[in-house]
């Protein structure tokens, strides 16, 4: 009776997998790198692989140049100005913060110190301790000692809420010193994360974001982690949260882009459903960013952030022109999600792009049909 039992459930699983792999098979034929048949990204001006770079979602020279003068000097006066030259309300800021508090937190890791060497990321500590009422150094500093909770300790453990409360104290000290500044409560928005705010206190700092910047896309994001199923919340407060802010976002905002972030927070684990790319919520989601990225200012930071993640739906949902059109505008550059929650961002993000070659290809596009 047993081995029956067995027989039926492969005889089930064979029903749902295999016509999802002919259909696979039939979209896109895959060939090892070399054959004659292989699609090659270089024939459309791609980067390789290697040279993707997994810091940033798309371009900020005047940042990368001072990440080098900072990371190449120790000296931390290139970013305090940098920070202090950046429009406190804008994304750009967020941005930069969290890219050098990233660069601290990573030099950490790679060279945590010793009897005869400075630990690395000693530049950010200077600057604390040269300028202690510079509102750029505290958000930096802030954004460092979260960066650095996820990635040392585990939630829930004593090292992590220690090092979260000491972020949550440096939240407080980096608002103060920029009354106007949304940066330091939306740092604050992992800290309710990490230590499990309650949805009261959550939305007592998301209501002085609000108060500071209603549109800002970076801020809405990190609020979207708190209320996802896996989190603080449900699939149904997540999808809530994104549509109201898809619904009240201004013209040309890509806050409209905010329901597919929701839909990829709750992406299922083991996915045997025929279509689910192609069904309706993935694609009504898919056409708000569409749409939020056709009306977004090409100099909006966030643009890039939003082109990735239609990159990874558009893939999944086998429409490869759409994707190689986003691909276009973004290639180079890989930090962003989904790439970064692989552990070889670079790798992930070409895996994806040699598929939306592949598939363009097999459907009659080439270089010279892909429009620039």
């Amino acid at each position: 009776m047993e081995i029956l039992w067995v027989l039926i459930a492969l005889v089930m699983l064979t029903a749902v997998v295999l016509p999802f792999l002919r259909r696979r098979r039939s979209a896109v034929g895959l060939v090892p790198p070399g054959h004659p048949d292989a699609a090659d990204p270089a024939n459309y001006g791609f980067a390789r692989q290697e040279e993707l770079d997994i810091r940033l979602p798309g371009p900020d020279q005047d940042l990368l140049d001072v990440l080098d003068v900072v990371q190449r000097t120790q000296d931390y006066r290139a970013a305090q100005q940098l920070l202090a030259g950046t429009p406190a309300d804008g994304e750009q800021r967020w941005q930069r913060v969290q890219a050098f508090a990233g660069a601290a937190s990573l030099e950490l890791a790679q060279r945590p110190g010793g009897v005869s060497e400075a630990p690395g990321g000693q530049w950010l500590r200077v600057w604390r301790t040269e300028a202690p009422k510079d509102a750029g150094g505290a958000a930096v500093h802030a954004e460092f000692l979260v960066q650095q909770a996820w990635r040392t300790a585990a939630p829930g453990s004593d090292e992590f809420r220690i090092i979260m409360e000491e972020a949550k104290a440096a939240c407080g000290e980096a608002a103060l010193l920029a009354p106007g500044d949304p940066v330091p409560y939306i740092v604050e928005l992992s800290v309710a994360r990490g230590l499990g705010y309650s949805q009261q206190e959550f939305e007592q700092v998301w209501l002085k974001i609000l108060d500071r910047a209603p549109a800002h896309m970076g801020a809405h994001l990190a609020a979207l982690h708190y209320w996802c199923e896996k989190w603080h919340g449900s699939r149904q407060q997540a999808y809530d949260f994104a549509e109201a802010a898809a619904a009240r976002a201004p013209q040309g905002s890509l806050l409209a882009a905010m329901p597919l972030f929701a839909v990829f927070e709750h992406l299922p684990e083991v996915n045997l459903v025929s279509g689910f790319y192609q069904s309706e919520v993935v694609s009504k989601a898919i056409h708000g960013a569409l749409h939020a990225v056709h009306s977004a200012r090409p100099d909006d930071p966030m643009l890039a952030h939003v082109r990735h993640m239609l990159i990874f739906f558009l893939v999944r949902s086998e429409r490869w022109a759409e994707a190689m059109n986003q691909l276009i505008h973004v290639d180079g550059h890989v930090g962003a999600l989904p790439w970064t929650l692989s552990p070889d961002p670079a790798a992930e993000f070409a895996v994806y792009r040699a598929l939306a070659v592949a598939g363009y290809e097999a459907n009659g596009g080439s270089p010279a049909t892909l429009p620039h």
